[in-house]
């Protein structure tokens, strides 16, 4: 499983953390600003400021090297900045959490590599991945209530694997791991999801698929994909950040940002 979904489950370790709900009040589930970040005299991110709205769908595109990687490090702890502030909703300071009190907190990051139990069915890696204090719960062993079975069908469905229940993870497709390791990550109950590259290596029909997945989460989660293909994000995009050199370089819509001459030169001209 996804350290993040591990994280999550370790239950009341992290208690004090959840128990300060989440105070979107302002409409804003994710505020970073003015956050630098070097490595060995390298800036990885410069001042980077941004804001994410409760339920947005928020595409982030930029070249290699443009900080896309290092400010989801910063966003989920794995990466402490130099400075800046960092916050999940109006109080939660992420700065001061570790990964796991962040993962519990309501954050969910999918990485491009799909990490799932291939042994295991689509269905018991859902049921691994619920939301349960694991110290009294004996996993696998334990019986489900009908409504915890009802959970994970509905899961199973929402993330086009109703068919796929009893299929051993490790005989998915690319695509299916994708939406099996997403669907892990939405039985923690996320507020926000980091989605990094989430099509990369998937069929023209499973990224079709996985765009219309993402057009229905969007509302019910915050949604920030880091994606390469601008096909894909041409599908799902409603606003778009660009980074360039670990600041935004241009935010908006996708025809506004397609057409910005600064954008053009540095990312979409290549």
């Amino acid at each position: 499983m996804s350290s993040n979904a591990l994280a999550a489950n370790e239950g009341g370790a992290f208690s004090h953390v959840a128990s300060g709900e989440l105070d979107a009040t302002h409409g804003v589930v994710l505020y970073l600003d003015d956050l630098s970040v070097s490595f060995d005299g390298f800036r990885a991110l410069n001042r980077l400021s941004l804001a994410i709205d409760l339920g947005e769908l928020r595409c982030v595109i930029g070249p290699n090297g443009a900080g896309k990687t290092t400010m989801m490090d910063v966003i989920t702890g794995k990466t402490r900045p130099d400075s800046g502030t960092c916050f999940f909703g109006q109080t939660i300071d992420l700065t001061r959490l570790s990964e796991a009190e962040i993962a519990h907190a309501g954050i969910g990051r999918k990485f491009q590599r799909p990490t799932i139990f291939e042994h295991h069915t689509a269905f018991e890696n859902l049921e691994l991945a619920m939301k349960a204090d694991k110290r009294v719960r004996t996993t696998l062993l334990a019986r489900l209530s009908d409504a915890e079975r009802d959970r994970i069908a509905d899961m199973l469905r929402l993330v086009r694997l109703g068919d796929a229940a009893d299929r051993v993870a490790g005989l998915l497709s690319h695509g299916q791991k994708q939406w099996l390791e997403i669907g892990m990550l939405l039985m923690q109950e996320p507020r926000l999801l980091l989605l990094d590259e989430p099509v990369a290596g998937m069929t023209d029909d499973e990224t079709d698929r996985t765009a219309e997945l993402f057009l229905s989460l969007a509302g019910r989660h915050s949604l920030v994909v880091v994606e390469h293909d601008m096909a894909f994000i041409e599908k799902i995009a409603r606003k778009v950040t660009v980074l360039h050199e670990g600041s935004v370089l241009a935010e908006g819509a996708m025809s506004q940002v397609q057409n910005d001459p600064k954008v053009i030169e540095v990312y979409l001209g290549r």
